[in-house]
């Protein structure tokens, strides 16, 4: 079995998904690509995630040409070989349609920053990207574009969802997890007030301490 190590990996971080309330029924997938032979793996199509086994991972080329496999890739196999192709410093790429980030979504605004976790992880906003059609390689390129001039490891797309990066899959989904925390707190302060922004001048310390000073 090809990349075993690697699908016991992505495997196991897909119950991340449904346990940090980031997906509903088979919505959703993460994929991560091996950096000696560029091989993907990622979620098969329509499995729900309490099925989910290294075994049924399916790999894939960077082309999203299946390699190893007994089941379809995921629909969106297409758009994470995009950004893995255009992105090459990312090795995992998740995708959710978690509620609080995907109602920015549905309203066409990016998520801001106003938390400080949020200047940790994202430094700014979470930006938004447009609309595009599932199945080809259309969202990559908007994830791509969307994010090429942005710190922020994660970005909405406009009417569907999250999608997140990472110098692995544990990263990626990281990323998503806290994509969906600040949008529920910035969803439920702007309930009660006007959020208060956050200079960006801090935002900037915020995330230069958190990058290269926090942590082991």
């Amino acid at each position: 079995m090809l990349l075993e190590r690697l699908r016991e990996e992505v495997c196991a971080l897909h119950a991340e998904l449904p346990r940090n309330n980031l997906v509903a029924w088979t919505s959703g997938n993460v994929s991560g690509r091996d950096p000696e032979t560029n091989l993907v793996v990622i979620k098969p199509s329509g499995v729900t995630f309490d099925k989910l086994t290294p075994e049924n991972m399916v790999v894939v080329d960077i082309d999203g040409r299946i390699v190893e496999g007994s089941y379809k890739a995921s629909s969106d196999t297409a758009s994470h070989c995009y950004i893995y192709r255009h992105m090459p410093h990312v090795y995992g790429v998740v995708h959710t349609h978690s509620r609080y980030a995907a109602a920015f979504a549905v309203v066409g605004k990016p998520i801001p920053c106003v938390t400080t976790a949020m200047g940790d992880e994202f430094g700014g906003p979470i930006p938004l990207g447009g609309f595009a059609l599932i199945g080809g390689e259309q969202i990559g390129q908007v994830v791509v574009e969307t994010l090429k001039d942005s710190r922020s490891p994660a970005c909405l797309l406009q009417n569907h969802g999250v999608f997140s990066t990472g110098k692995n899959a544990e990263t990626a989904v990281k990323a998503a997890v806290m994509t969906e925390d600040n949008a529920a707190i910035a969803w439920l302060a702007m309930q009660i007030g006007t959020p208060i922004p956050i200079a960006q001048t801090d935002i900037d310390k915020l995330f230069d301490r958190y990058q290269n000073v926090y942590g082991q």
